[in-house]
């Protein structure tokens, strides 16, 4: 199980995604070093995760910051706390829900870094609040698995269009299908399209 532990691997993966594909391979100097963005596993990644889902990367860093700052990020805090606290730091009805259950859950992080990706997902998106995207994140950032794409995340689609002059934003199904040939280094793909996006956009696609 390949990972992404330094900046060495993200040169590697991106050397090869130059060797197989002309347009990376004009693209990827232009974007410099790429961002390594690796967290810390376990319940804070997945509150970092759920405080992402429908915002701006600013206004989840902010919430996430003030959860952190409450001693929020572990799962015995946020089921002794109440509702009123939670929402204080800027998390909606519905994530405070999911964050409970999370919580509740009894996740055996420690478990999850020796399952395939797709059992990671399964156990993740078993939870309430959690959908594939969650997952993916999760394992790309804090799991640090190599070969690992988000078809559905916005961000990757729009930069996908502009980077491949394509017509239109590529529906996740034909997005996955594209990003295939990237293998094995969807990771790094996706960190290369975010950073494309961010310089195209003037904001961060991802937290």
């Amino acid at each position: 199980m390949r990972l992404i532990e330094a900046e060495a691997d993200l040169t590697e993966g991106a050397a090869h995604l130059a060797r197989i594909c002309p347009v990376w391979a004009r693209v990827l100097p232009g974007l410099g070093p790429l961002d390594l963005r690796r967290r810390p596993d376990g319940f804070a990644a997945i509150v970092n995760a759920i405080t992402s889902q429908q915002l701006s990367t600013s206004a989840a860093r902010t919430i996430f910051a003030r959860l952190t700052q409450a001693g929020l990020d572990r799962p015995e805090a946020v089921l002794a706390t109440d509702d009123e606290t939670l929402r204080l730091c800027g998390l909606s009805g519905p994530k405070r829900r999911y964050l409970r259950a999370v919580a509740e859950a009894g996740i055996d992080f420690d478990a999850l870094r020796e399952q395939p990706d797709e059992q990671v997902i399964a156990t993740l998106t078993a939870l309430p609040g959690i959908g594939r995207w969650t997952a993916e994140m999760y394992l790309i950032f804090a799991l640090g698995r190599a070969d690992v794409f988000a078809p559905a995340d916005l961000a990757l689609q729009e930069a996908a269009r502009l980077m491949y002059d394509l017509p239109e934003r590529p529906r996740p199904k034909a997005l996955a299908a594209q990003a295939e040939a990237w293998a094995p280094w969807r990771s790094v793909a996706a960190r290369g399209l975010w950073a494309y996006y961010r310089d195209a956009k003037g904001r961060e696609g991802v937290t």
